[in-house]
């Protein structure tokens, strides 16, 4: 995806491809795995002040960011593990924007970080198991009323997970850090 002038969609907007293939499900597994890598490249080196500045005006910090990625993809993988496990569940939806405001979110960010680090382990260990008829395996997200696949769920973390980065190493360009 190309970048934007847009700061809260630094690649551009999620656009998911009705059809994917092997090498696109294989691009999404490698973006999902590097997260962990990438974010603490991101962030290597940043203090407190540098945490607490949001990436746009009423955006997140940059910490919020962090501990929002671990919030965020510890909720994915149980997605995915339940949709390997159980027909057609229902997941529970969760307010990103009402836990960003929580205590936790003040913690230093290698708390979150030591979580990505763990669930992406796990979950590249599942995605990297994935074939054929997984993909197609779905679950229910009654926020939107709509039914996704396992594939879909890739599509959106991996696209997720180079989101976040880019709005950190954007704000890292602009503010010369």
């Amino acid at each position: 995806m190309a970048a934007t002038d847009d700061l809260r969609y630094p690649i551009g907007r999620f656009a998911p491809i009705a059809q994917s293939n092997a090498t696109q499900r294989a691009t999404d597994v490698a973006d999902i795995a590097a997260l962990p890598q990438k974010i603490r490249a991101a962030v290597a080196g940043l203090d407190d002040r540098q945490l607490d500045t949001p990436y746009r005006s009423e955006g997140w910090t940059v910490r919020q960011l962090v501990h929002h990625v671990a919030d965020s993809h510890m909720n994915a993988l149980v997605r995915l593990k339940l949709a390997l496990t159980e027909a057609q569940p229902t997941i529970k939806p969760y307010d990103e924007n009402a836990w960003a405001t929580l205590a936790d979110m003040r913690l230093p960010i290698d708390v979150s970080l030591v979580l990505i680090d763990g669930v992406h382990r796990r979950w590249d260990a599942l995605n990297t198991a994935l074939a054929g008829a997984d993909f197609g395996r779905t679950f229910v997200h009654p926020e939107h009323g709509k039914t996704f696949t396992i594939e879909r769920l890739l599509q959106t973390y991996g696209w997720h997970s180079r989101h976040h980065v880019a709005h950190i190493t954007a704000l890292r360009a602009r503010e010369g850090w």
